[in-house]
């Protein structure tokens, strides 16, 4: 007789764990409370789908928060194995300056259809517009359909993949973590990652919101330096610079009630070259001097927020500060408006095949475990080969035979 396994969530770690489960024959329903499967994946790729990184494996595996717990999931699927498994899709990819890759058509609804394709035709049967409700009195799968009916059916196993608590709009919305977190299942709260950050900024910068900071070097006390580019905004700046350096961010936002980072405007220019660049020359007024200098409108706006206005013809302060403005982050933005979120089941709530420790035969995978990561393709990759972890682990309990 054939086993057949739930998964709740259609995203990339949920496709993932049924492609494995497919693949050894076993039958899979998967349940998606939206209309339709890897709602987050395609947002993602509107402007470029960066599917993973290509820096070596002991730099990438650094990048998150629970490397140790995530090296071996990674090592089972690292990047190089995405590719392969984009080949097989008939989707190649490219590596891109930064080194991240992405598919050679940069759009991630290629590699939806072509995914979504080949699971069907291994069998998977997709439920859209089912929400899953937990388990009632004899251990059954609850479900709620769009028209608000219930229905409950019998699993072999469950392979839960919710997401996190960013984008619900896309379908993470947190309601089945809040769930376990109502049967005692040992969560870790779940935190914005990935998002913009609030300064209170004067009208003076304000006006100038939704105009970019360009090659600028970032960091905050005890933190190695990030070079990348930000976006200024009326609420204070977003961007890869900020998502970057998102997670000590927030942990001085939580230990200290305020963060203080500090930019580098000019990094490519030195101080003494920049004091120099800097001196007062006849017949050129103070905003050309500083423009021509590599102080643009933003940079210069920064400065002038700062410095008071009787040393904005001073070389030395002004060169100073270039060199090492702080800006005060009063706040992360809204957890539903980040790319990402940090929390979620906590690893002593799951054995090392990511089942829970309490409630035999369901499993965890991706963003609704407790891990965080920056921006890059980590977030994919780890979502990806927790899925995978996560389809192996059930095959092994159905081979023990646990499934009665």
């Amino acid at each position: 007789m054939i086993q057949r396994v739930a998964v709740i969530g259609a995203g990339a770690a949920g496709l993932m764990a049924a492609e494995v489960l497919s693949q050894a024959g076993v039958a899979v329903d998967i349940y998606e409370h939206k209309p339709s499967a890897a709602r987050k994946i395609l947002m993602a790729g509107k402007g470029g789908l960066n599917i993973t990184h290509s820096e070596a494996l002991a730099r990438f595996i650094q990048r998150y928060d629970a490397p140790e717990w995530l090296q071996p999931m990674i090592d089972g699927f690292p990047p190089s194995a995405i590719v392969a498994w984009m080949a097989g899709l008939g989707i190649d990819s490219y590596v891109g300056t930064s080194g991240r890759m992405f598919p050679a058509e940069m759009k991630a609804a290629p590699l939806v259809r072509a995914w979504l394709a080949r699971l069907k035709q291994a069998g998977v049967q997709f439920f859209y517009r089912h929400r899953w409700l937990g388990w009632d009195e004899q251990g059954q799968q609850v479900f709620a359909r769009a028209d608000g009916s219930q229905f409950s059916k019998a699993y072999a196993a469950t392979i839960l993949a919710v997401g996190g608590g960013s984008w619900s709009r896309l379908g993470s919305d947190g309601q089945a973590l809040d769930w376990l977190a109502e049967h005692s299942v040992d969560l870790q709260p779940l935190q914005a990652s990935n998002c913009g950050v609030q300064v209170a900024w004067s009208p003076f910068v304000k006006a100038l919101a939704g105009q970019p900071l360009k090659r600028v070097q970032a960091w905050l006390t005890d933190v190695e330096p990030v070079l990348s580019d930000a976006m200024l905004t009326e609420y204070g700046l977003e961007g890869g610079l900020l998502y970057a350096l998102s997670r000590p961010i927030r942990q001085q936002l939580n230990t200290r009630g305020q963060a203080e980072i500090f930019f580098d405007v000019l990094p490519n220019i030195s101080q003494p070259e920049l004091q120099d660049r800097l001196q007062p020359k006849a017949k050129q007024s103070q905003t050309n001097l500083w423009r021509k200098a590599g102080l643009d409108s933003v940079k210069s706006a920064l400065i002038r927020e700062i410095l008071a206005k009787s040393a904005w013809s001073d070389p030395v302060q002004v060169a100073a500060l270039a060199k090492r403005l702080p800006i005060k982050i009063s706040a992360l933005q809204p957890m539903d408006e980040a790319i990402s979120t940090a929390g979620g089941v906590r690893q002593s709530a799951l054995d090392t095949c990511l089942m829970l420790k309490q409630q035999a035969g369901v499993f965890c995978c991706g963003e609704m475990l407790d891990w965080d990561a920056p921006t890059g393709g980590y977030l994919l990759t780890a979502c990806f080969a927790s899925g995978r972890w996560a389809g192996h682990g059930v095959l092994a309990w159905l081979q023990q035979d646990h499934a009665g």
